[in-house]
C-alpha cells in the first residue's frame, strides 16, 4: 500500500485527539471549510451518483474499465465478472467460423518528451508480455479478447509500478470497428503521473561492513528513479559480495520503501544480517564419501586461515564435480567454535558427497580424408586405485592405424591438475609414408589447463621407450626396406596461454613449445633434438566475427633424414596442418610419389569466423611445407583453402570443414573433408 507521510502524520493527530483526557487539539480549518471542500454525494437533482463499478458503458458504445484499487486482491477466477464487448452477447466464433480480430493501442505513453526513452521501454516490455500481443491479433470470440485485456490492464499496471509511477492509473476501453468486418478496438489510456525516485537510503548493518561493502555494491543512489530491477539487482549484488567478502552467513533482509506522494521520494531501508567475518576453518565429510578430508584440501584453492570467499568455495565444488566420482555434491559453511589468534571467526566447510559410477565405456568413431575410417572404444575405472587412480583399457580399429593400450592414471597427484600418466601399448600404422609396427611404453608428469580453470602456464615432461619395425625408402638404393629401431626420448612440452577459451577461443593468444631429446638405435647410434613451436592469436570484429591465425616452425637436429626412423620424422598435411592436402602428403616424396618426411616444417593458416546462434560458418587458408634440411626454407608453400561450418554445444564447437589444394597436382585430391571437436587451431 502507498501511504504518504502527510498521511500518515494526520491518522497520528486525529487518534491522539480522540484519547481520553487528550488535550484538545486546534482544527487546522473550520468545519464550515471543510464542508465547502467536500463534493456532494448528490447532484442538482437528488439523483444517485454514478457507480464506481469495474466498467462503465460511454455514450459512444465503449466499455471502459477504471484500474481497481491497488490494494484490494484481484478477484478470483470463479468470480470473475467478464461482460460483452459493446453490450453484445459473445460466445464463439462468428458464423461464418473464422476468428475474431482484434487491435490494441496504448495511449497516454508518448515516447517523446522527458520521460520518451521509459515509456518506448514500458511499452516494448509490454508487447513482450502482453497477452493480447502474443495471440497475434485475433481469438476465438470476444469474452476471449476481454480476458485478456483485463489481464493485460493489470500487466501495463505492474509495468508503471516496476519504473517508479507508483500513481499511474491504466483505464481499459475496447469497442467494435465501424468499419463491417473490421477489427475490435483495444484501447488502454494510461495516467502515469509522477515519477518517484529515492530520497534517502540507509542499510541496518554495522556501520564498518555499511561503507566498505554494502553501499559500494548498491549503485542506486538517492534521487534516482525507484526502478524495481535496478534495486532487486543492487540487492542481489549485496548477498553475492558478502560471502565474497569474509561473510559467508549474511542474509539480506526484506527492503521497506516509504512513500511521500506530496514530493514524490521513496525513503529506502534494507536490514542486512551480515554474521561474523570469518575465515576458511577446517573440511569435513559427510554423506558416502569418495575423497576424504586430505583428498578435497588438494583441491581447494585456499588455506585454513584465509579469508572466507564464495566463489573459492564454488571452484572446489566443481572441482569435485569434474573428478566424474560423485553423483552430488555439495558444500556447506558452518560455524566453528574456535577463532583465530585476531579473534575472528572460523568457518568450516562440511562437503557433502555421494558415489556415483567409477566405470565407464566409452566408443568413438570417425573418417578423413588420407586417413580412412577409424573408430576406437574403451573401458575405464576411474577409481580403482584411490583416490583418483584409474586403470583403462582402449583399442583403435582403423583402415590405416589399430592399436591396444593400457593405461593408468593419477588426476590431482598431490595437486589440484597435475597428472600422473603411464602406459603400455602396441601400435600398427600404415600410411604411405611408412609401415610401423611399434611397442611402447612411456610415462609423463602433466599440469594442463582443464574446462574449468584455464591455465596460463601449462607444462609436461616425460619419458618414452620403443622398440619399432618400419619400412623406410633408401634414397641410396632407391628403394624401400624395413629396419628395426630401438628410440628413448625424453619430451618436454611448456604451453603459454592467454585466450579466453579453451575449446573455441576468440581473444587473445597461445604459444606451446615441445622439445624432445632421443636417441635412436638400429644403425649405429644417434643422438638428435626434436622441436616444434606453436603460436595462434585471436582478434573479434564486432560480437559474431573472429579473425584468427596460427603459425607452426619445426626442426630436427643432429641427425640425417635417412637415419631417423621414418615415424620420428616430420609430415605435413591433413585437419591438424594444412587442410586441402591428405595426411602427411606434404614435402618430400620416393620415385613412387610417397611421402618420406623431413627435418623441418612451417605452417600458416588464417581463419575468418562468423557465428549466428548455435551456428557458424568459415573460411580458410592454410599454407605450408616439409623441407630435408634442418632449417624451415620457407618457401615453395603449398596452399589450401577452403569452408566450413560450425554447431555450438555448451562442450564446446563441433566443426565441419571441406578443403581444395590451389594448383593441385596429380595424385592429389579434389577436395578433402574434415570433422572434429573444437576448432581447427
Amino acid at each position: 500500500m502507498q501511504f504518504s507521510l502527510a498521511y500518515i502524520a494526520f491518522i497520528a493527530s486525529s487518534a491522539a485527539s480522540a484519547q481520553p483526557g487528550a488535550m484538545p487539539v486546534e482544527p487546522i480549518i473550520s468545519d464550515n471549510e471543510f464542508e465547502k471542500a467536500i463534493p456532494k454525494l448528490e447532484d442538482s437533482d437528488g439523483e444517485e451518483p454514478p457507480s464506481l463499478a469495474a466498467s462503465d458503458e460511454d455514450d459512444d458504445g465503449t466499455v471502459e474499465t477504471a484500474t481497481p484499487p491497488i490494494d484490494e486482491p484481484l478477484p478470483s477466477l470463479e468470480a470473475f465478472s467478464m461482460e460483452p464487448l459493446s453490450g453484445e452477447a459473445a460466445t464463439g466464433p462468428d458464423e461464418s467460423g473464422s476468428l475474431v480480430n482484434y487491435a490494441v493501442q496504448i495511449d497516454g505513453l508518448e515516447t517523446e518528451g522527458e520521460n520518451g526513452a521509459i515509456f518506448d521501454r514500458i511499452k516494448r516490455r509490454f508487447r513482450e508480455l502482453s497477452s493480447l500481443s502474443l495471440s497475434g491479433g485475433n481469438a476465438e470470440n470476444r469474452l476471449s479478447i476481454n480476458a485478456r485485456a483485463r489481464a493485460d490492464q493489470q500487466l501495463l499496471l505492474d509495468i508503471l509500478l516496476s519504473e517508479g509511477f507508483y500513481d499511474g492509473r491504466v483505464n481499459l476501453s475496447s469497442k467494435l470497428s465501424e468499419a463491417a468486418g473490421g477489427p475490435i478496438q483495444v484501447e488502454f489510456r494510461v495516467r502515469p503521473e509522477k515519477r518517484y525516485s529515492l530520497g534517502s537510503i540507509t542499510f541496518e548493518a554495522p556501520a564498518d561492513v555499511t561503507e566498505s561493502l554494502i553501499r559500494t555494491n548498491f549503485p542506486p543512489k538517492s534521487g534516482d528513479p525507484i526502478v524495481a530491477d535496478n534495486i532487486v539487482a543492487a540487492e542481489a549484488q549485496i548477498s553475492l559480495a558478502l560471502p565474497q567478502n569474509g561473510y559467508p552467513f549474511a542474509q539480506v533482509g526484506q527492503r521497506d520503501i516509504l512513500l511521500d506522494e506530496t514530493v514524490g521520494t521513496g525513503d529506502y531501508t534494507l536490514p542486512v544480517a551480515t554474521g561474523p567475518k570469518s575465515y576458511f576453518g577446517q573440511i569435513l565429510t559427510e554423506g558416502n564419501p569418495v575423497f576424504d578430508a586430505e583428498h578435497v584440501g588438494i583441491l581447494r584453492r585456499f588455506r585454513t586461515g584465509d579469508l572466507y570467499d564464495a566463489r573459492k568455495v564454488d571452484d572446489l565444488r566443481e572441482a569435485l564435480v569434474a573428478t566424474g566420482l560423485l553423483s552430488t555434491v555439495s558444500i556447506e559453511p558452518v560455524a566453528s567454535s574456535e577463532l583465530a589468534s585476531d579473534g575472528t571467526a572460523y568457518a568450516d566447510l562440511i562437503v557433502r558427497q555421494e558415489a556415483g559410477p567409477a566405470r565407464t565405456l566409452a566408443a568413438s568413431a570417425g573418417y578423413e580424408t588420407g586417413r580412412g575410417f577409424r573408430a576406437e572404444g574403451g573401458w575405464i575405472h576411474r577409481n580403482l586405485f584411490p583416490p583418483e587412480g584409474s586403470l583403462g583399457v582402449s583399442g583403435i580399429v582403423g583402415t590405416q592405424e589399430q592399436a591396444l593400450a593400457v593405461v593408468f592414471n593419477r588426476s590431482n597427484a598431490g595437486r589440484r591438475d597435475r597428472t600422473i600418466e603411464l602406459s603400455v601399448s602396441a601400435l600398427h600404422k600404415n600410411y604411405d609414408a611408412f609401415d610401423a609396427y611399434t611397442g611402447r611404453i612411456a610415462g609423463t608428469l602433466s599440469y594442463q589447463s582443464t574446462p574449468i580453470w584455464q591455465k596460463k602456464l601449462t607444462y609436461s615432461v616425460g619419458f618414452e621407450l620403443l622398440a619399432t619395425y618400419e619400412s623406410l625408402f633408401e634414397a641410396s638404393r632407391v628403394a624401400r626396406a624395413r629396419n628395426l629401431y630401438y628410440v628413448a626420448a625424453l619430451p618436454t612440452e611448456v604451453g603459454f596461454d592467454r585466450s579466453n577459451d579453451l575449446l573455441n577461443p576468440s581473444r587473445g593468444f597461445r604459444f606451446n613449445l615441445r622439445m624432445s631429446p632421443e636417441t635412436a638405435l638400429g644403425q649405429g647410434s644417434r643422438f638428435y633434438l626434436r622441436a616444434m613451436l606453436d603460436g595462434s592469436y585471436y582478434q573479434p570484429i564486432g560480437d559474431s566475427l573472429v579473425i584468427a591465425a596460427r603459425g607452426r616452425v619445426g626442426t630436427i637436429v643432429g641427425t640425417s633424414r635417412d637415419s631417423l626412423p621414418p615415424s620420428r620424422r616430420y609430415y605435413g598435411g591433413g585437419g591438424g596442418s594444412v587442410r586441402g592436402f591428405g595426411f602427411q602428403q606434404l614435402g618430400p616424396t620416393d620415385i613412387e610419389g610417397n611421402p618420406i618426411g623431413g627435418r623441418s616444417l612451417n605452417e600458416a593458416a588464417a581463419e575468418v569466423r562468423y557465428r549466428f546462434g548455435d551456428f557458424g560458418a568459415v573460411a580458410f587458408v592454410d599454407a605450408g611445407q616439409v623441407y630435408p634440411e634442418s632449417t624451415p626454407r620457407f618457401d615453395n608453400w603449398r596452399f589450401g583453402v577452403g569452408v566450413g561450418g560450425r554447431f555450438y554445444t555448451n562442450f564446446g564447437p563441433v566443426r565441419v570443414d571441406v578443403a581444395t589444394p590451389i594448383n593441385r597436382r596429380p595424385g592429389e585430391s579434389r577436395f578433402s573433408f574434415y570433422v572434429s571437436l573444437g576448432q581447427a587451431f
